[in-house]
């Protein structure tokens, strides 16, 4: 845009001013405390429709409703739809996305950020007899974090209008995220950007990567002045055309987005061991690791929402 380098300083400046107080914005114990919740065996996988995915959207709804700023764009920050069962062929109903938006204080424009809070619920047992498929990365991490964010944003008003959307049925298609694009309370064209979070939780070799920038370079050189975390390093890629299971432009419920024309940049780590494995539990998770990415995240929203600020 044509205002972004005349802001860069200006962010570099807050962001550095930020840094030092990171720690208390992001409640590191909430976070942990939201994702172990979300992925403990009383929510049996959080398949769409079942009893844990029930439960799992009442513990989404207290705690959007709770914030302060928060409103609903849909009846009750319910967003419900139905999909066909691309396995079964049978239409499942009532499926919901949880949405909850927070005002801008100098934008109509909306900044959407997602992370899908279903897993594959209850599946075949592992050698250990263990056939609850708890979603811990993938995606209660993401969703946890969501939380968070919400709630930061809650108390730190941003420039642009946030849409904080826990979705559902990724697992089976992208399909909230397909309902969301497909029923948005305003026209796409006012969406500024998707950021979409799934997988956050858990990296050996403590590397987040940002995928989208290839796309849509202009935030690449935003993302590029974020100040580092000492147990979380931002990386940028999987996002080459061309480049098969490499490019991570449709793995996710941005790819509804992108598919739509709509600005996107998905954070998440490469796949473990555990993806989609009983294993993939709360246990396997790397705390510090977690806690930075997601103040890394924060910070790219903070310089993101700054930068892509138009003038009057």
């Amino acid at each position: 845009m044509h205002f972004l380098q005349r802001k860069l300083g200006t962010i570099i400046l807050v962001l550095a001013s930020f840094t030092g107080t990171f720690a208390q914005e992001i409640d590191g114990k909430k976070l942990l405390s939201h994702l172990e919740y979300l992925s403990s065996d009383a929510l049996e996988g959080r398949k769409p429709l079942s009893k844990g995915s029930d439960m799992a959207q009442k513990y989404l709804l207290k705690e959007l409703t709770a914030l302060n700023l928060v409103e609903p764009l849909y009846p009750d920050f319910i967003q419900k739809f139905s999909f066909e069962d691309r396995r079964t062929k049978k239409m499942l109903v009532d499926a919901a996305n949880i949405v909850a938006f927070i005002p801008g204080k100098s934008s109509k424009k909306v900044i959407v950020v997602t992370a899908h809070y279903d897993h594959v619920g209850i599946g075949r047992p592992n050698a250990a007899g263990d056939s609850i498929y708890n979603g811990t990365d993938d995606n209660a991490s993401g969703t946890a974090a969501l939380l968070v964010l919400a709630e930061y944003f809650s108390k730190n008003r941003p420039q642009h209008g946030m849409l904080f959307a826990a979705l559902d049925a990724e697992e089976m298609g992208l399909q909230g995220a397909k309902a969301l694009v497909n029923d948005f309370p305003y026209p796409l064209a006012q969406i500024l950007l998707n950021v979409n979070m799934d997988m956050l939780s858990r990296s050996e070799a403590k590397e987040v990567f940002v995928s989208g920038t290839s796309y849509y370079p202009q935030f690449k050189t935003i993302l590029e002045k974020i100040p580092s975390e000492t147990s979380s390093v931002l990386r940028f890629g999987h996002d080459i055309p061309g480049t098969g299971a490499e490019d991570w432009t449709r793995s996710s419920d941005h790819g509804a987005f992108f598919e739509n024309k709509v600005p996107h940049l998905y954070f998440g780590v490469e796949d473990h061991v555990d993806y989609h494995q009983p294993s993939d539990s709360f246990a396997g998770i790397h705390p510090a690791f977690y806690e930075a990415t997601v103040r890394l995240i924060l910070k790219s929203l903070l310089a993101l929402d700054a930068a892509l600020l138009e003038k009057p």
